[in-house]
């Protein structure tokens, strides 16, 4: 009889902490006030993907890596120069974002990226003039094939170099998506193709003044 009584005020106070355990874990799931996952087309969240550390060259043959992208937001676009239609329509695009942001005063912090999937033939000179067509503030990126592999990769970009049209010319198969990193250093927010100015610009903003909210 007393081993029975026992068991039930052992079971009772194992239950009791079990319950207050299980309470506080419920309260702070639910009260910790993190806000709900927005309603943001895009949006990486709450798990954006970390952006692992690369080497490849900017449009002045310069090494650029993780630590330039590192305290801005910046819009990465893989293409390549000698593209017919998806680049120059999204460059375009790009640039008119950047510039209606810097006419809000919002683009400071602001980068505008753009990386070659076509090494051989988008030399630093080349992808300079590129960029610099679309807008001066531009980045432009290129390097060896393993070194924009080791960025393209992990961002999620497929791209595949097609038959010779005539010697020297191909074509080159590329996601067109633009890619948006924050500061620091998280693949936050994809804008899908056909990308609007005023759809990048909405879906960005909203895309800071939530992580902004965090922060506070």
């Amino acid at each position: 009889m007393k081993n029975r009584v026992l068991q039930a005020v052992i079971l009772i106070v194992c239950c009791t902490v079990l319950g207050a355990a299980l309470g506080i874990f419920t309260s702070r799931y639910y009260h910790s006030g993190e806000p709900a996952k927005p309603d943001i087309e895009g949006l990486l969240w709450p798990n954006p993907r970390d952006v692992e550390p690369f080497k490849v060259l900017d449009q002045d043959g310069k090494p650029f890596g993780l630590e330039d992208l590192s305290g801005k937001w910046s819009f990465l676009f893989f293409g390549y120069t000698h593209c017919p239609d998806i680049c120059p329509v999204t460059l375009a695009v790009l640039a008119r974002v950047y510039s209606r942001l810097e006419e809000q005063k919002l683009a400071d912090n602001i980068q505008v990226i753009f990386v070659s999937v076509d090494p051989e033939r988008d030399t630093p000179d080349v992808i300079k003039s590129y960029v610099n067509y679309f807008n001066k503030n531009f980045i432009g990126l290129t390097g060896n094939e393993q070194q924009i592999n080791s960025l393209a990769g992990q961002i999620g970009i497929v791209h595949a170099r097609g038959e010779n049209t005539a010697p020297g010319e191909y074509p080159v198969d590329h996601t067109a998506s633009v890619f948006l990193i924050s500061p620091d250093d998280k693949l936050l927010g994809i804008f899908s193709a056909p990308q609007t100015v005023d759809n990048i610009i909405f879906r960005f903003k909203a895309i800071t003044d939530f992580i902004n909210h965090l922060d506070t």
